[in-house]
């Protein structure tokens, strides 16, 4: 006779915690071999553990298991002679130089967010990020600071930012001119926005730094005049003028008072009959999923008071600065909420 819960729930038992605690040590892998250039010298050529340790300046016995691990974790497969290869995974996103290559996100979470989390619990008893940079008041001063950093995380930021493009191009752009994408990087977003609404004047406001980064994007897309940018700080400088703002993936960076700062700075440059686009990773009750929590979490440690919000606060924080807002989705999934604030003729 087995035994069984007559509650209807599984045994309590402690390989529940061991998974999460070598979560951490399955994340350690996955960024050390990405920064090593495993998985880019793997694309050239399958190779056993002993040419990979050559390769790579690996000494020592533990090259074997740390493929194997990494072969546990489905980022490469080993064949029956030894030798190792790419999965179709990391073939994708983890080698170097490839369209949808994420090495910079990567580098951004090992060198940023994992130290930011180390204080986590400082964070949580005094409200305050543990990123250094945050606490001067702006987390991307150090991001920004290396250039050959910065143009990698943005390569992996506009790649992340890919699934967006569509419903963003799909919106109603007829009765409007121009836009300003606040905080739009080296342009990305702008640039796909006039390709496919040629009648569309665009522009990217940033942080002055990325200004090079911008100009050298544009010209290797061979766009020649299609986006302008605007170099400033969006607390301590006024925002262009536009039919349209959009803010996308920077309203969490920041506490609640500054977002209502900045929907207050974006009503005064939205021009008549105009509106604001938001897109963040958005909740619209108070059970959010594991994803948007963990989100959270990582904008407490890292940023200036940042943290994931709901899609009813958004709607208020828009009716406070003067627009009608009108949710477009989808909501409850690992995709952005997408919200338009209108402003009145």
């Amino acid at each position: 006779m087995s035994e069984q819960n007559s509650s209807g729930t599984e045994e309590p038992s402690v390989g529940q915690i061991m998974a999460t605690l070598t979560g951490y040590w399955q994340a350690k892998i996955l960024l050390t071999a990405a920064e090593s250039g495993l998985f880019t010298t793997l694309s050239e050529a399958p190779a056993t553990a002993e040419k990979l340790s050559e390769r790579l300046g690996f000494h020592g016995s533990g090259t074997s298991d740390f493929l194997l691990a990494l072969a546990g974790m489905g980022l490469v497969q080993v064949s029956e002679d030894g030798t190792f290869k790419n999965a179709p995974t990391a073939d994708r996103f983890l080698v170097e130089g490839r369209p949808e290559y994420i090495g910079g996100y990567v580098q951004f979470v090992s060198r940023e967010l994992n130290p930011a989390w180390d204080g986590l619990g400082t964070s949580l008893r005094t409200g305050k990020p543990h990123n250094p940079a945050a606490q001067t008041g702006n987390p991307y001063s150090t991001l920004y600071a290396d250039r050959e950093a910065t143009d990698s995380f943005l390569a992996s930021m506009d790649m992340l930012n890919t699934p967006l493009l569509q419903r963003l191009s799909a919106l109603d752009w007829s009765a409007y001119t121009s836009f300003v994408d606040v905080g739009g990087a080296r342009g990305n977003v702008a640039h796909h926005l006039v390709q496919q609404h040629p009648h569309l004047k665009g522009g990217v406001f940033d942080l002055p730094p990325l200004r090079a980064p911008f100009t050298a994007y544009m010209e290797s897309l061979g766009a020649h005049g299609g986006v302008s940018f605007h170099g400033g700080d969006f607390f301590s400088d006024p925002l262009p003028e536009a039919d349209v703002l959009i803010f996308g993936h920077v309203l969490h960076n920041w506490s609640t008072e500054d977002r209502r700062t900045l929907l207050r700075k974006a009503y005064d440059a939205v021009n008549p009959g105009g509106a604001v686009i938001i897109y963040d990773p958005m909740v619209s009750n108070d059970r959010p999923p594991l994803y948007a929590t963990l989100a959270a979490l990582s904008m407490l440690v890292w940023s200036a008071g940042g943290g994931e919000y709901a899609v009813a606060e958004c709607h208020t924080w828009l009716k406070e600065a003067g627009f009608h807002p009108e949710t477009v989705g989808p909501e409850d999934t690992p995709d952005d909420v997408l919200i338009i604030g209108r402003k009145e003729h």
